[in-house]
């Protein structure tokens, strides 16, 4: 992706301007809408505005997905000179010539291939910033593929003069037949040399200083604003105070993290909307017609009054949950993930959002509402179903009943079902139901999903380990478990596994191991929580869930739709179909009661996320695992993409002398790797930091402690190509921590061969 051109100083500033100025109500608009075209550099767009510069990587595909945003809607788009597509992709994937931003190269005939491959492109200007590299966000670079014979930059920087002056502005001048901006002129004086200079356009980074230099070039090359604009207001204020156009940063990464090219579609669209709406507030039927009588301009705020003096909460006051490390985990790689944007990451299990199309949600919205009233629902009681709250235990019970059935096998009365806000809430209610006091434990397959040890950190839950063998959780160790805590004088209540590709090591448990576990069950009269969701989003037939061979009621089963069908929307389910006794008697269902809980926890699930994944099931006739043929297949590709690399990287000889080893899970989002450091969050940061790899640590996963030496990988959101640097990086950052010695780690080789191979830290 392209790099930010404004620092983060220059933006607040110029929020700050922008906020102390405001539109005046201008007499009656002229009839029919606004024009916000302009012709800038020869060219019309549709508005003054030029896409980016943006911070890189935003996500996977982002670089294209901006350009083609940006051609859509008639607007150029800037491409930095480290951009991971070639000029010539770039630039013919719009009708709109993109922008090179460009940097003062140690080397000078890297400035003038890099131009002359833009204009061999069709690129429509070339930008060069004055001043030092403080504004260079991007750092390493994965094989940037304009720059002649170059591979992955661990530090882009090692090829740039440290700063760029006026003598780089006149050989770039020199070097191409673009039309040139200045981008860093900060008073008129930089502006009339960028003049003597041959630049066609100057980019201005303060608000304030803005009209003063448009005066001084009095229309002898364009001047344009970079930094801090959010909304059309902006764009129309900056044009009244000289500007030509405006660039859209910050708001086009925003809208690309959260919807890819849709997002940026959309973030554009709402500027352009909002500047119509705010010429025809001031009167200007065109852009030409704007000038600075619209804008007023009021007194800088006075600095504001010192803050009252607050008493802090006392952390020990709290609940000793909010210091228990395990809730920490996620706060912790998402701040490495921020800290460290151009990392690639294998730590997020999250679906690959290019299988997500945000129109789809209001088709599956429609056929819904069309199911409702197929159904004989008034219009009326349809209103009533979106808009109000909605039973407890949920709008949808039937149609999961039906899909649960077509897909799974499992066949179950739609009162047994309660639908919950994602999984973790159904965690939640199953752990608050069953136990009632400290004598009662849950027993885990460890390592285990943070979510369900978190859950009962925060219940005050003891929680027992039973740890996974080379295949698995052994029924064996359970049992030993389950008589070891009746001895203690302990009460094991449940069991809670992910018997398909488990997060975090991978496995699957097999059939014979799945009879073993459910008769053990029955036998010593505890529950199993079966959670699993990556079933229906791995590649080939899956084995028979516990719940659909549950002949004893012995079988909680948890669901979710976040791997499968709509994560945004935070719809899972519990299947809780075991009969309750009261003391009178009186008998219903498990379910029952965790609606009752429910009530007091979120009171209902969104009827809008209910909605969306009715339709989407109800579309492809409850078989969610057709619906998600291709997303399967491709996360199968990712996973087999990730254990050849790894194998090609790091072959037989090699690995066994690093003292590594993995697992080869079949499908999944996760496998574990086992090395011979210690992998916790220090070397976390040195991976990030000096190798730009981000993964896992297995410490996380284990709630009796251990997994010291385990990496956990997620490949379900990295394209074959990240996979393929990723992995690169990531057996660089291992081979360096390795050589390190003894002092940075404390198992070596040998002893690695000499202990068990769990999968939970790599086979």
């Amino acid at each position: 992706m392209p790099e930010q051109t404004a620092d983060s100083g220059t933006s607040a500033a110029n929020r700050e301007a922008f906020e102390r100025r405001g539109l005046r109500q201008g007499g009656p608009a002229t009839p029919g809408l606004p024009d916000t075209t302009v012709k800038v550099l020869g060219r019309v767009w549709s508005a003054p505005l030029v896409v980016g510069p943006l911070s890189a990587p935003a996500r996977p595909g982002g670089e294209l997905a901006v350009v083609r945003a940006a051609g859509a809607a008639q607007l150029p788009c800037v491409v930095g000179a480290f951009a991971e597509r070639t000029f010539a992709e770039l630039g013919s994937a719009t009708e709109v010539p993109p922008w090179l931003r460009t940097y003062a190269f140690r080397e000078h005939a890297t400035e003038r291939q890099l131009t002359e491959r833009a204009e061999d492109a069709g690129f429509g200007a070339v930008l060069l910033a004055l001043g030092g590299l403080d504004d260079l966000r991007l750092k390493r670079a994965a094989a940037p593929a304009n720059l002649p014979a170059q591979g992955p930059l661990s530090d882009v920087r090692s090829l740039l003069d440290a700063r760029a002056d006026w003598a780089d502005v006149d050989r770039l001048r020199a070097a191409t037949a673009l039309p040139l901006l200045v981008v860093g002129v900060r008073n008129a004086a930089d502006a009339r040399r960028a003049l003597d200079s041959g630049a066609d356009g100057v980019v201005v980074t303060s608000l304030d200083a803005l009209p003063g230099i448009a005066e001084s070039v009095g229309g002898r090359c364009r001047v344009l604003l970079s930094g801090g604009v959010r909304r059309g207001a902006d764009v129309l204020t900056a044009v009244a105070d000289g500007a030509d156009a405006v660039f859209a940063g910050r708001p086009v990464l925003h809208g690309l993290r959260a919807g890819g090219r849709a997002g940026v579609a959309e973030v554009l669209d709402a500027l352009v909307r909002e500047l119509g709406d705010a010429m025809t507030f001031t009167g200007t039927a065109t852009v030409a017609d704007i000038g600075p009588g619209p804008v007023r301009t009021g007194p800088r705020p006075a600095d504001p009054a010192p803050p009252p003096v607050t008493r802090p909460l006392r952390r020990a006051e709290l609940h000793a949950s909010v210091s228990d490390p395990v809730l920490d985990t996620m706060t912790f790689l998402n701040e490495i993930t921020t800290r460290y944007p151009e990392a690639i990451s294998f730590a997020p299990g999250r679906p690959y959002d290019g299988f997500f199309d945000s129109e789809q949600i209001f088709t599956h919205l429609r056929r819904y509402l069309n199911h409702l009233e197929e159904q004989g629902s008034s219009p009326q009681q349809v209103r009533t179903a979106m808009y109000q709250y909605g039973p407890t235990a949920g709008l949808i019970r039937e149609i999961i009943a039906d899909s649960l059935r077509a897909d799974e096998n499992i066949d179950v009365p739609a009162e047994s079902i309660v639908v919950t806000v994602g999984a973790q809430e159904a965690m939640l209610l199953v752990l608050r139901a069953l136990i009632t006091g400290p004598d009662d434990v849950l027993l885990v397959s460890s390592p285990c999903y943070v979510g369900i040890t978190g859950a009962a950190r925060l219940l005050d839950i003891a929680v027992t380990p039973v740890e996974e063998r080379e295949d698995g959780v052994s029924c064996a160790d359970l049992e030993a478990a389950i008589r070891n805590e009746r001895a203690r004088g302990r009460r094991p209540r449940a069991f809670y596994v992910v018997p398909d590709h488990s997060n975090p090591s991978g496995t699957t448990m097999g059939p014979q191991a799945r009879a073993e576990l459910l008769e053990l069950a029955a036998r010593h009269g505890i529950l199993i929580l079966e959670d699993s969701p990556y079933r229906l989003v791995s590649p080939g037939p899956p084995l028979p869930t516990l719940k659909s061979q549950d002949r004893a009621h012995t079988v909680v089963h948890l669901g979710s739709f976040s791997k499968t069908v709509f994560p945004g929307a935070r719809v899972g389910f519990v299947v809780a179909d075991q009969p309750v006794v009261d003391a009178s008697g009186r008998t219903g269902l498990l379910a029952d009661d965790l609606a009752k809980i429910k009530s007091m926890v979120t009171v209902n699930t969104s009827s809008l996320s209910q909605a969306a994944v009715a339709g989407t099931l109800l579309a492809a006739g409850g078989k969610v695992s057709e619906l998600n043929s291709a997303a399967s297949a491709y996360y199968g590709d990712a996973m087999r993409a990730t254990l050849r690399e790894l194998a090609t990287h790091l072959p037989t000889e090699r690995r066994e002398a690093l003292g590594v080893r993995w697992n080869e899970p079949t499908g999944g989002f996760f496998l574990t790797l086992r090395v011979p450091f210690r992998a916790d969050n220090a070397a976390l940061i040195r991976s990030a930091q000096d190798f730009g790899v981000i993964w896992t640590p297995m410490t996380y996963f284990h709630p009796g402690g251990g997994g010291l030496h385990g990496i956990r990988l997620s490949t379900s959101y990295l394209t074959p190509a990240q996979i393929s640097e990723g992995v690169a990086r990531l057996v660089r950052f291992i081979e360096s921590e390795t050589a390190r010695g003894p002092s940075a780690r404390d198992l070596s080789a040998r002893d690695l061969s000499a202990r068990d191979s769990a999968p939970r830290e790599g086979t």
